[in-house]
């Protein structure tokens, strides 16, 4: 019997399946939608409404908080209050006082515009207002539900300006709900904000307190001094620790393009964390490429130095500022944000280095007979408070403090200076422009580079990345391999393996977010590739297969012109139409990678990257350009030792005939020892020097933060232990 379904017309309708209907959504369902991203967890409300209290003037604010802000967020403020003709549109959407024309943007000063946030809380909580007008003998009480008043506003007893209490927040939203139940959590996020506002509005007191507490967590009063300001909220050991910082640019018609004031923390400060307060025309934002600016300099001028304490209030023209580019606010676009982020890099460099020559340091005080140099003491371990802890034995001692430059071998050598080379390398020698950078956790959304980034997470070394995030760099043990100190031990790190595989986990982390290096002269791809395939062949005077070469040369040229698109998009590496190379991604802030490797780079992209299979592609890519970015010696021999002999004038070689007529002149044909192409030598000590400059200053606080260390670097010769001092007392007990 056939077993087959008959075939009617209703049974192919039914295969066929309709596409699903557009519809127009109610209108509560687009508001509490709406609702959820404005108001994101409870110091997203409390947020907004402090700053409706500055907008209203106020001297005062008080935030009560009940269980993290979900059961009760209520803010007081004495500002100048709510009209009552306006209660009855005050919670609905797009109703405000701040702006009547969407050019008012360009000239906007005041913390809230958008007329979202108190129609929000209605839509994800119970909102009850409370509020008086000067000149008035009583206040009204009214609650809004869903954009609405529940009933008409009722007289009652009031003080000057304004309460608002947020009731069950997010009741609504059991989801949201179920992830904020860490109400500590919460809590502490709101206190940072309170903090944060107070340290900067110092003409208007603030505080914090939990529901039913009679100690406020913040408490702060309006003060004319900033660093007073500080030391209320933060304490006396942030305050003592603060350098004053200013910066400002003009432009030719002298206006100012931005002004800054602020402090940063010193040498001497001590945290876990960076602590980064920053507002722009007054108003509370978070900003990246600042944060990651500041960070570089800190670990470039204190190596493993603690994490800084920044403050910065940055005012620019309102023209030169958008601030409608975030739901809730947080961040703003800023015209010229490249050169406002350069010129305060520097002038925190500046004050780093300048602060960093009166270092203080705390210590007990012990008196020393001239009979006895050595004093037990000092190999105790003292903690903050001063008390003895257990004596550490001498050959578990570590002399060496990772976050203190003294002591690195190259403070022991004496180099001989040239005329010709310029003195050393530093930070603002070498720094490039620093751009906007987006968070290295954020990457395209490609399942294949996130398996690529799970690989790199999954294959990490822990005892390699504890080596990593703290050792101590100690100078260049030779061409290729770096001295490090990691607690008792000594190591031997291949610079080139590790600087090369930390550019392309930078390249995972940041697929699809680069800024540029623009080439001021297109390199056509035709000739770099020949380049390459030239460099390649060990018989230079073979021309047989130049037509080869060429052929290979121009397919590749073909096959990379037709993935400029992707690899313009992905990777920032721009090829135009006519196959000239002119853009290349900037991987790592301060770096420019050696241009003289660039032939090498194109060659791989043409012959090493599989282009059908998605994740194999861009792990061949990202690799060669983590190798392009790796930091390689420089292509002139090192000028150091041996290697000078390579800069050494050699004389003509004379005619046959001259050397058998004056045999006694042959010798004339090796090198004059009194003559050196001193340009070329000079050329060749900038370059080495930059080099070990760059890895001691900008390789190694990068591998800090970023690197990921593989488990086969532990068996390939990566890293090399070579001393313990262990060990070495054992050895020398025996002697």
């Amino acid at each position: 019997m056939d077993t087959e379904e008959a075939w009617t017309p209703e049974a192919e309708a039914a295969a066929v399946k309709e596409p699903p209907k557009i519809h127009r959504l109610e209108e509560s369902v687009v508001n509490r939608i709406a609702a959820g991203e404005v108001i994101q967890r409870p110091v997203s409300a409390v947020k907004e409404l402090v700053e409706n209290s500055l907008d209203a003037d106020a001297t005062s604010i008080n935030v009560v908080v009940k269980d993290g802000g979900l059961k009760l967020i209520q803010v007081s403020d004495d500002g100048h209050g709510i009209r009552y003709e306006d209660l009855p549109i005050l919670c609905e959407r797009h109703t405000t006082s701040k702006l009547s024309k969407y050019e008012d943007l360009q000239s906007i000063k005041s913390m809230g515009f958008r007329g979202e946030a108190l129609a929000s809380m209605t839509y994800v909580g119970h909102v009850t207002v409370t509020t008086i007008t000067k000149g008035h003998l009583h206040g009204y009480r009214v609650s809004y539900r869903d954009g609405v008043m529940e009933s008409e506003p009722k007289a009652c007893a009031a003080v000057k300006g304004t309460q608002i209490m947020v009731e069950n927040l997010f009741y609504n939203m059991i989801a949201r709900r179920k992830t904020l139940q860490n109400s500590s959590d919460d809590y502490t996020k709101i206190v940072d904000l309170l903090s944060r506002m107070a340290i900067h509005h110092t003409n208007v007191s603030f505080s914090c307190r939990k529901h039913g507490a009679a100690r406020a967590d913040v408490h702060s009063i309006a003060t004319s001094s900033r660093l007073d300001s500080i030391r209320t909220v933060y304490g006396v050991s942030v305050a003592s620790n603060l350098v004053q910082l200013e910066a400002s640019e003009y432009n030719d018609s002298s206006s100012f393009v931005f002004k800054m004031d602020g402090y940063v923390s010193n040498s001497n400060y001590v945290a876990k964390k960076t602590t980064m307060v920053l507002f722009v025309n007054d108003r509370l934002v978070e900003c990246a490429p600042l944060k990651r600016a500041v960070e570089i300099v800190y670990a470039a001028t204190f190596p493993k130095a603690s994490k800084p304490f920044i403050y910065m209030s940055i005012v620019l023209p309102p023209e030169h500022v958008d601030v409608n580019v975030h739901p809730t606010k947080r961040e703003v676009s800023l015209l010229n944000q490249e050169l406002i982020v350069e010129k305060i890099q520097s002038a925190v460099e500046l004050k780093l280095r300048q602060s960093n020559d009166s270092r203080t340091y705390k210590e007990q005080t012990v008196e020393s007979s001239p009979s006895s140099p050595y004093n037990p003491s000092k190999d105790l371990h003292l903690n903050p408070s001063g008390s003895k802890l257990q004596k550490v034995p001498v050959n578990k001692m570590v002399r060496t403090d990772s976050s203190d430059p003294a002591g690195r071998l190259h403070a022991y050598v004496q180099s001989k200076p040239h005329t010709s080379v310029a003195s050393g390398p530093n930070l603002s020698a070498v720094r490039s422009s620093v751009r906007q950078r987006r968070n290295l956790n954020e990457t395209a959304d490609l399942t294949s580079i996130q398996e690529l980034i799970d690989d790199v997470d999954r294959n990490c070394h822990s005892g390699l990345l504890d080596i990593v995030r703290h050792c101590s760099f100690i100078g260049m043990a030779d061409d290729v391999y770096a001295l490090l100190q990691h607690n008792t031990h000594m190591y031997l790190a291949n610079v080139v393996s590790l600087s090369k595989e930390l550019m392309y986990q930078l390249v995972l982390r940041r697929f699809a977010h680069f800024n540029a290096i623009q080439l001021s002269d297109p390199a056509p791809l035709s000739e770099l590739l020949m380049l390459a395939l030239k460099e390649e062949d060990l018989d230079m005077e073979n021309s047989e297969n130049d037509d080869l070469k060429e052929k290979i040369a121009e397919m590749n040229t073909e096959l990379l012109k037709q993935k400029a698109e992707m690899l313009e998009e992905y990777f920032c590496v721009k090829i135009d139409t006519r196959g000239n190379l002119s853009r290349l991604p900037i991987i790592l802030d301060q770096y420019t990678p050696d241009m003289d490797r660039i032939p090498e780079f194109v060659l791989c992209l043409g012959n090493d990257v599989d282009w059908e299979d998605e994740k194999c592609c861009f792990q061949a890519i990202a690799a060669a350009l983590g190798n392009f970015y790796a930091m390689h010696p420089p292509l002139l021999p090192n000028p150091s030792g041996e290697g000078l002999q390579c800069y050494k004038k050699r004389k003509p070689l004379k005619n046959p005939v001259d050397i058998e007529r004056y045999p006694n002149d042959a010798g004339d044909n090796v090198e004059n020892e009194d003559e050196i192409e001193h340009q070329l030598l000079a050329e060749a000590e900038a370059a080495w020097a930059q080099r070990e400059w760059s890895i001691q200053h900008v390789l190694f606080p990068a591998m800090r933060l970023f690197l990921k260390p593989l488990n086969s670097m532990a068996t390939n010769g990566t890293f090399v232990k070579v001393a313990s001092l262990e060990k070495l007392y054992k050895i020398f007990e025996r002697c």
